[in-house]
């Protein structure tokens, strides 16, 4: 089979994938849902990456949500003078200021619609981000170590169950005191920027572990196909078959399996963010935000707009995601056209 026939049909596959994926309507639901919020948290972004920080500290209570807004209107046109902005985003500041209220405030006077629109971007940004980084690692080792076999195979494979018997948190720990204080001095002093980088670093450590796994078992089973042994009877050198024959038929299971791990990468930031080694304040992620909810629900006062918020846009969210990840599993399983889904 010639260059020109194999991207032929990797393209008709990929047809075939689209179409099957279009008639799963949850996962098109869920598609649509994910590209709704996305599109508002970058619409936003002018003026929540200015205001999710403005404080009203006269004005330090917890305020219901509202259609009015509570904190001055003063304090976020101050923030808008002290940067370079366009005049249409200085034309809609008042009616994004009106809005302000429709969530509710924190004890610092601060907006949660502010906080809550920006906290979406970065923990989808950082899920999405480990999970690419994961992918790329865990292909490329479980690759390597699956074509090439032997004893270089068997080192690989038990130095990833060496790093998969350590515990979670105790490497987090551990990569967050080697690596805070060079990488915030690599930032210029940002802090709360390190804190980002050695989140996404964590969990792609973690998370790349099974993908490697995942890839080596696929590997494997390719080896054994009369195509591959075709191209070594040829004289095809490992790279070549890497990336001519086996890349290509991986593509795949690694796409069903990355659209699975930005979830679990979302729900992981949440959950350390929530522990209060993830993202810092003030800084807000979905994480933080659950993390300050639970701390402002008591039994005498109950804040609730605090802690129903973030947790409903994360339980959405994680939703979202795993209603995607189940329809790209459909849409490229070999079996669907036998089932007839085609």
């Amino acid at each position: 089979m010639n260059g020109a026939s194999a991207n032929l049909m990797r393209s008709a596959l990929r047809s075939r994938a689209w179409r099957r994926f279009r008639r799963h309507r949850v996962a098109l639901g869920g598609l649509v849902v994910l590209a709704l919020g996305t599109a508002l948290s970058l619409l936003t972004l002018p003026w929540a990456s200015r205001w999710y920080n403005v404080q009203s500290l006269g004005e330090a209570v917890r305020h219901t949500p509202s259609a009015s807004a509570v904190v001055p209107y003063d304090r976020y046109a101050q923030t808008l003078q002290q940067a370079d902005t366009s005049v249409a985003v200085r034309r809609l500041a008042p009616t994004a200021h009106g809005a302000s209220g429709w969530l509710g405030y924190d004890d610092l006077g601060r907006s949660l619609l502010f906080r809550l629109l920006p906290a979406f971007l970065l923990s989808l940004l950082i899920g999405v981000a480990s999970a690419g980084l994961a992918m790329a690692v865990g292909v490329l080792w479980g690759a390597v170590a699956g074509l090439v076999g032997g004893r270089v195979d068997t080192v690989m494979m038990r130095i990833v169950d060496v790093l998969h018997s350590l515990p979670y948190l105790l490497t987090v720990i551990l990569l967050k005191i080697a690596l805070t204080r060079p990488l915030t001095a690599l930032l210029g002093g940002q802090t709360q920027y390190a804190n980002v980088v050695i989140l996404l670093l964590a969990i792609a450590g973690v998370s790349w572990l099974t993908m490697a796994r995942v890839v080596r078992g696929q590997v494997l089973s390719l080896k054994a196909q009369p195509f591959v042994e075709a191209a070594r009877a040829a004289g095809a050198r490992s790279i070549y078959i890497l990336r001519v024959h086996l890349l290509p038929n991986l593509a795949g299971p690694v796409i069903v399996y990355g659209t699975l791990v930005v979830p679990q990468a979302i729900l992981q930031e949440s959950f350390l963010s929530f522990l209060g080694i993830g993202v810092q304040q003030p800084m807000p992620s979905l994480g933080r935000l659950a993390a300050e909810g639970i701390q402002a629900v008591n039994t005498f006062v109950g804040f609730w707009w605090l802690l129903v918020w973030p947790c409903v846009v994360l339980g959405v969210t994680l939703l979202a995601l795993n209603f995607i990840g189940d329809g790209i599993r459909d849409a490229w399983d070999p079996k669907a056209e036998a089932a007839g889904m085609e």
